[in-house]
């Protein structure tokens, strides 16, 4: 299983934001930067996340991106889901109406159960991590936060 650049790159950007920003609306241009991630790839990438109740907005020239809960109650799980969709490493591990063209072995295959158990498996140690964790691992390893160059004043 590979996950896409959506849901890598929305683990990074939204771990930027609980590192770098805290409470404080994050804005693209400076996220893109330090992730180096394209500001119109993240946008999309946000647009999903909003939608899944993960990340808020505020317009306007103090606006940007803000967690909408705390990063203890956000987990890789539920950024992986909301970007992806599912977690689901085979499309036969989720127990759904065989569509035409999927697999005619639905429900008699031995290697279903492995599919079943592997995706579980890393759903549940996906949801084990939360962007706290990855806020502390960064500084274990001595990531630098970015002091928000809007509150920053020079007399």
């Amino acid at each position: 299983m590979r996950l896409s650049t959506k849901s890598r790159y929305g683990v990074r950007a939204l771990f930027d934001i609980a590192y770098n920003s805290g409470n404080l609306p994050a804005q693209v241009q400076d996220i893109s930067r330090r992730q180096d991630i394209s500001p119109r790839y993240l946008e999309q990438i946000f647009q999903k996340l909003k939608k899944r109740g993960i990340l808020k907005s505020k317009r306007g020239p103090q606006g940007g991106y803000y967690l909408a809960r705390s990063p203890e109650e956000i987990t890789v799980s539920d950024i992986v889901k909301a970007t992806e969709g599912d977690m689901l490493l085979v499309e036969c591990a989720g127990g759904k109406k065989k569509k035409k063209g999927e697999c005619i072995f639905d429900g008699s295959c031995v290697t279903q159960t492995v599919w079943q158990e592997a995706s579980a498996r890393l759903d549940e140690l996906f949801s084990s991590i939360t962007l706290k964790t990855l806020c502390e691992r960064g500084q274990a390893i001595g990531v630098k936060r970015e002091q928000d160059h809007r509150f920053i004043y020079y007399i």
